[in-house]
C-alpha cells in the first residue's frame, strides 16, 4: 500500500521536546525514542489502515518501550499518512482531542 507520512508542526515540536527531555535524562535515550518512534511510523505507512479509528477519523499506534501514542489521520486520495500528534499517555487525554 505505501503511503508517504508528514508530520504538522504539532507532532514535529511535541517529537522534539520528547527527545530533549530524554536527552536530559540519559544521553543517547532521545535517539533510541525517535528510533521507535520512526519505526511505528513506517510500519503506518506500510499498513495505514492497521490501527483503529478512534476518534472521528483520527487513529492512534502506540509507540513500543515509551509511554507515547503516534495519532494520525489517512488522506488516501493523496497516498498520505499525517502525523498529527506524538502523545505522552500521561498527559491530560482531553488535550488529545485538540487537535
Amino acid at each position: 500500500m505505501n503511503f508517504s507520512a508528514t508530520f504538522l508542526f504539532k507532532a514535529r515540536k511535541e517529537l522534539l521536546e520528547a527527545w530533549v527531555w530524554y536527552e536530559d535524562r540519559e544521553p543517547g535515550l532521545g535517539d533510541k525514542f525517535t528510533e521507535q518512534v520512526f519505526s511505528i511510523v513506517k510500519i503506518i505507512e506500510q499498513f495505514p489502515d492497521r490501527c483503529p479509528e478512534r476518534h472521528k477519523r483520527y487513529r492512534e499506534a502506540l509507540v513500543r518501550i515509551f509511554p507515547y501514542i503516534i495519532i494520525y489521520r489517512i488522506q488516501k486520495r493523496k497516498k498520505m499518512v499525517v502525523i498529527v500528534s506524538v502523545f505522552h499517555t500521561r498527559r491530560n487525554t482531553k488535550k488529545k482531542r485538540i487537535i
